[in-house]
């Protein structure tokens, strides 16, 4: 049986492969922006992701190596044509999660 959501998959698969994430949140946003004028005629369901990804293989990158890095492990999957149309990121390392969770009293 095929997946209902193929792009969300290979997402997953290629980030986990290649950062080994302690943390991987992806989330389908395609649905909030299915009436845009640019998303007239795209039938795919999986364009718009927003992903947050905790991984030690982020130490000592600023944030915007961080996602040259994403981007290019997602390049085929962004060029293709009713591929993935927008990417939010939100990346950190393990140790900016953990401050991030203390400064939120814990509670994530």
């Amino acid at each position: 049986m095929a997946s209902s959501t193929p792009m969300e998959d290979i997402m997953r698969e290629k980030i986990t492969t290649a950062l080994t994430p302690s943390n991987l949140i992806i989330r389908n946003d395609s649905h909030l922006h299915a009436h845009h004028s640019a998303m007239r005629g795209v039938t795919s369901r999986e364009t718009h992701f927003h992903v947050t990804i905790t991984s030690p293989a982020f130490q000592s990158k600023m944030q915007p190596a961080r996602h040259r890095l994403v981007y290019g492990l997602l390049k085929e999957e962004m060029s293709r044509e009713g591929g993935i149309h927008a990417l939010q990121l939100k990346t950190r390392t393990p140790e900016e999660e953990e401050r991030e969770k203390q400064r939120e009293g814990g509670s994530s």
